[in-house]
């Protein structure tokens, strides 16, 4: 896999969104769009409020400062940092109901594999996002995805449940240093729209997982068990790594660094914890999350022993539903240089909650049987995936001094919250009702932090969040 460095772009990073008023016209400015003003005027014009206008904060890029286009190559890189976790989670689903079995305990237990490297990640994340400040982008990566090789090849030889879940919650922890910094990277050179456009266009290479690591992993479980599909993700680590280390740029130089250690990490979270909107912004990918790990987690048991599936018929079912995460994000890829993030953000969040709602309905009545469930629940993977990226790339911007770090929060609250909520539809029985009634109320909690604890339904009042 080949990953050029960025080229420079010489088109500006932010496209208008409308014509802006002469000067002294008088025109109100619509809050929540995208208005980049012209040269001249963004020189003369002071630091926060040229932020304020154009959506970026002011410890962004710097004015004049080189613009890049990611390429393919470039993207693909970034996509399979994010994807390692994805990727360690997706390949092992068919293997759920085996490890069951072969370990002699519990469906829950076995979804604890899944809960414990969610949770790993999400305190991953929190350690290594202001590690990625101090030190740069590189080195926790590497070190982490070494990490993940290590922990992947003990995860094979695991002789009980007990002790593959405490593998799996390191394999997480250290998984963690890939997403947490593809995320900084992003922030490094990307804000506003061009940000969410990027971690939109990320899901074209995070969705194959979803389309093909299930069957790849149903397919080595089934020809030499459960264990060999932590022997595989090993050798992705390794392949990762190596495309890592001699691809990867250097995006964080030595004057940017955060100097210092605890004290410092402790400092940057204190700045981002005072900012209520950041936090709720935080919240909403890892509630949205929730909603799509908690099919995930519960799909194994619901459709292959609920619905009768076979591993093969399961893995196509997948893989249909990882088309449709991918479409959702391209979509939201092809309309955030128009559609100002933010309202993309508020349209998607309401969606979600209707069509989670019929979801729900389904599951507790069996109407329509399960193709009737399979094609709302098509839908509602699609469009929940238009929330996280359009929320962290608002939350980003309003940090980029500590890029790494408030990618750290936002990333451990995605894996804290979908952590504790995706294992909750075991707990109620593990059948259609409990995984539609847990992913209905994710979703309507999710609308409830942007209506309740953000200015985003307010009138005039989602310039806040820019």
């Amino acid at each position: 896999m080949a990953v050029m460095p960025l080229q420079p772009d010489p088109a500006p990073r932010h496209a208008p969104d409308a014509a802006a008023p002469a000067p002294g016209a008088g025109a109100p400015a619509r809050p929540d769009a995208q208005v980049t003003a012209p040269p001249e005027a963004r020189a003369a014009t002071p630091p926060d409020a040229r932020a304020e206008a154009d959506g970026t904060s002011p410890a962004g890029p710097a004015p004049g400062s080189p613009t890049y286009r990611p390429d393919w190559r470039y993207v693909l890189l970034l996509g399979s940092m994010t994807a390692l976790p994805a990727v360690s989670t997706d390949i092992y689903l068919p293997s759920l109901p085996d490890v069951a079995r072969d370990l002699g305990t519990s469906a829950a237990a076995a979804q604890l594999t899944m809960t414990g490297m969610l949770l790993g990640g999400a305190v991953g994340q929190l350690v290594i996002g202001p590690l990625s400040d101090r030190f740069g982008r590189r080195a926790p990566v590497l070190v982490g995805v070494a990490l993940h090789v290590v922990t992947s090849l003990l995860c094979a030889v695991a002789p009980a449940i007990v002790p593959l879940v405490a593998l799996r919650m390191l394999q997480g922890f250290f998984n963690a240093s890939a997403s947490v910094v593809a995320m900084a990277l992003i922030r490094d050179r990307f804000v506003g729209s061009d940000a969410s456009r990027l971690m939109s266009r990320l899901m074209l290479v995070i969705g194959v997982a979803p389309l093909f690591a299930p069957s790849v992993g149903g397919l080595i479980a089934g020809q030499w068990g459960w264990r060999a599909v932590f022997l595989a993700l090993a050798l992705f680590g390794v392949g990762l790594w190596v495309v890592v280390l001699t691809k990867m740029p250097e995006t964080l130089p030595a004057e940017r660094r955060r100097a210092g250690g605890f004290r410092t990490a402790l400092s940057g979270y204190r700045t981002l914890l005072r900012d209520r909107h950041f936090v709720a912004l935080a919240v909403l990918p890892g509630l949205n999350m929730a909603v799509l790990m908690s099919y995930v987690v519960a799909s194994p048991f619901v459709l292959r022993e609920g619905y009768g599936l076979s591993e093969h018929q399961f893995s196509l079912v997948f893989a249909v539903n990882g088309i449709g995460l991918v479409i959702g994000a391209q979509v939201n890829a092809a309309i955030v240089r128009r559609v100002a993030p933010i309202r993309i953000l508020r349209a998607a969040q309401v969606g979600v909650v209707l069509l989670a709602g019929v979801l729900l309905v389904l599951g507790a009545t069996g109407a329509g049987g399960l193709w009737a469930l399979l094609v709302v629940l098509w839908f509602v993977l699609a469009l929940v995936n238009f929330a996280p990226p359009n929320a962290s790339s608002i939350a980003l911007g309003r940090h980029g001094e500590v890029a790494g770090t408030a990618a750290a929060f936002i990333g451990a609250c995605q894996a804290g919250v979908s952590g504790l909520v995706s294992p909750v539809s075991g707990l109620l029985g593990g059948d259609a009702l409990a995984m539609t009634a847990v992913m209905a109320a994710a979703s309507v909690l999710a609308l409830l932090v942007l209506a309740l604890a953000t200015p985003a339904f307010r009138r005039g009042g989602a310039w806040q969040l820019t």
